[in-house]
């Protein structure tokens, strides 16, 4: 019971509404996926058109996510993160009631523009979380990912018999309930304003982000983390977007066998999270704890090249689930720990830029590879990506503290420590 209540108690419960936000905005999206099939032959769209139309949103996402979260360092991250979340619920509502690919598109686009909300949360979780424990709760993110991937499809599936109009008024309401979440509970966590001062006098203020420049510019480490976390993207876009077709390909392996052993590592991920993270993440430490995530993903890049056996596969997917645990939440910390407290924004709105730069190319490369070339080379090139990232991490480098502390508000320290 102890150990229950451990595993229960939170340290910031003014982030829990957060969590929810999050976990609503993603699963508003994998509601969508079991129509993927429906919206092709509703449509008469060729494949070519379907893979597209995600990656539109993706790639409206990748200009306007450093724009929202700069625009957060200036006007606060409440009011913007509440303007993605209406833009989103103005996408889902087009959405349900699209009659036409072009009115599908024109849904995707408009969710892409106001693609805020990820950038804006990780800005919150910077400005709110010490930098020594910022790396467990950047971990809180894939968690919230995972359970709206398991839950998302099923409630989608069971709303086909209504066409795309429920699961749309679906997703419309749970952006609905976001909103309010927002307005009621979510609390201003920007430094330069959340002591009361208006935009105007924050944006007076010397130390304002409007006032400096790109933190691309400005700090050498965000640069190489930023690089960093571009390469391990790509890795994990590659395989995550393409794996189901490398099943069939492999493994002749149908969609409900794929999906199960997806739920399976989706629940890796989740036990690895609650149960072994933070115990390693104490014993080990960040960077060793990231090392070892990193590595965990070239060797099991690697191994999908020798896959088999079914029994093989489901183990590749697991092994992916652990390294996911131990890698991205760190990373996130680690660019988040990048840039002073002002500049989490601009911060978060970068590294969301190149998930979505990710999402553009991954499944493309992806398809591409397993239409033209041998079977492995699917694994190889992930494997090849992932080792760059691996290599980079080998470097110790000063990176910065990004909470405001007692004497100084600026700190460094190593990012080997």
């Amino acid at each position: 019971m102890q150990r229950l209540a451990r595993l229960l108690r939170y340290d910031y419960p003014e982030l829990m509404p957060l969590w929810v936000n999050v976990f609503i905005d993603v699963l508003g999206f994998s509601i969508l996926i079991p129509f993927l099939p429906f919206f092709s032959t509703r449509f008469n769209a060729p494949a070519w058109q379907i893979g597209l139309l995600l990656s539109t949103n993706a790639l409206f996402g990748f200009f306007s996510g450093p724009v929202w979260g700069t625009l957060s360092d200036r006007f606060g991250r409440k009011p913007i993160l509440l303007v993605c979340q209406f833009g989103t619920l103005v996408g889902f509502l087009m959405l349900a009631f699209s009659n036409s690919m072009w009115m599908l598109y024109a849904s995707r686009i408009v969710d892409g523009i106001f693609g805020g909300n990820m950038p804006v949360a990780k800005a919150i979780i910077g400005d709110v979380i010490p930098p020594h424990e910022r790396s467990k709760h950047m971990t809180n993110i894939g968690v919230a990912y995972v359970l709206s991937s398991l839950l998302g499809p099923g409630i989608g599936g069971m709303l086909a018999k209504w066409g795309i109009l429920a699961p749309g008024l679906l997703s419309a309401s749970l952006t609905c309930l976001a909103i309010l979440l927002t307005s009621v509970y979510i609390v201003e966590s920007n430094p330069a304003l959340r002591d009361g001062a208006p935009p105007q006098q924050a944006a007076a203020n010397p130390n304002h982000p409007r006032k400096k420049e790109s933190v691309i510019k400005k700090y050498p480490a965000t640069r190489y983390l930023l690089t960093q976390w571009g390469f391990h993207n790509l890795a994990f876009m590659l395989f995550s977007s393409c794996i189901s077709l490398f099943a069939f390909l492999r493994l002749d392996l149908d969609a409900q066998q794929v999906g199960l052993m997806l739920t399976l590592a989706g629940i890796v991920r989740l036990l690895v999270r609650f149960l072994i993270f933070v115990p390693l993440l104490r014993r080990l430490g960040d960077h060793r704890t990231l090392m070892l995530g990193l590595t965990t993903f070239v060797v099991t890049y690697i191994l999908l090249c020798f896959v088999r056996t079914p029994f093989q596969f489901a183990a590749i997917l697991c092994l992916h689930s652990f390294g996911a645990s131990c890698t991205r939440g760190i990373m996130n910390s680690f660019m988040s720990r990048s840039v002073q407290p002002a500049e989490q924004g601009q911060m978060m709105g970068l590294s969301t830029s190149m998930d979505n730069f990710s999402q553009i190319v991954g499944p493309l490369a992806g398809g591409v590879i397993l239409d033209t070339l041998p079977l492995w080379a699917y694994g190889g090139l992930a494997g090849v990506l992932a080792f760059v990232p691996f290599i980079m991490v080998l470097r110790p480098m000063e990176i910065y503290q990004s909470m405001p502390l007692p004497k100084n508000n600026l700190q460094t320290r190593s990012y080997g420590d």
